[in-house]
């Protein structure tokens, strides 16, 4: 397994789903970078016309708070961060490359892309398996909804947990 194989399966271990979106967040961008969470930030403040909303955004305390079991971030007053984590969007991503110059930065980018790709090939094939539900229902009567419902819980898209978006992507 290559260098780049060997990163696609740890990038999507840390692309986690916040506002509705398929996210990775700042220190875990800053540890597969191979820099400092304050040298990836500092960048970002650098050049903060390649990085709209729509490309990333500062977490709330909410969110925060939701992701502490998920992400290991300290609790406050023990060494934990002081600044709300920022989660970048695929977008903000790969614009990261162009802030990040190092070879380093160019093959993490390709790995995080190809991870987000696959993914989304995931999320396709869960859309056409639905369809196809849908399909069968309409077709026999009555007496099968409680499979069809529990079909329809297996595929659901909407906030699909970390654990289940690694092990669908290895599929």
């Amino acid at each position: 397994m290559n260098s780049i194989e060997l990163q696609i399966s740890s990038v999507e271990s840390k692309i986690y789903i916040i506002r509705g979106q398929r996210v990775m967040l700042d220190h875990d961008l800053a540890e597969l970078y191979e820099v400092p969470t304050k040298r990836l930030k500092e960048q970002v403040q650098r050049n903060p016309k390649r990085f709209p909303p729509d490309f990333m955004f500062t977490l709330t305390e909410q969110e925060v708070m939701r992701l502490r079991s998920q992400i290991a971030t300290s609790k406050e007053g023990r060494g934990g961060r002081r600044y709300a984590p920022i989660a970048f969007t695929e977008q903000g991503i790969a614009m990261l490359s162009a802030v990040l110059h190092s070879d380093r930065a160019i093959d993490v980018n390709i790995a995080i892309m190809r991870a987000f790709i696959r993914m989304r090939e995931v999320l396709i094939s869960n859309k056409d398996l639905e369809s196809k539900i849908v399909e069968l229902e309409k077709k026999y009567d009555g007496k099968f909804h409680v499979v069809f419902d529990a079909l329809r819980k297996l595929i659901v898209t909407e906030e699909i947990p970390r654990k289940r978006i690694k092990s669908l992507a290895e599929k």
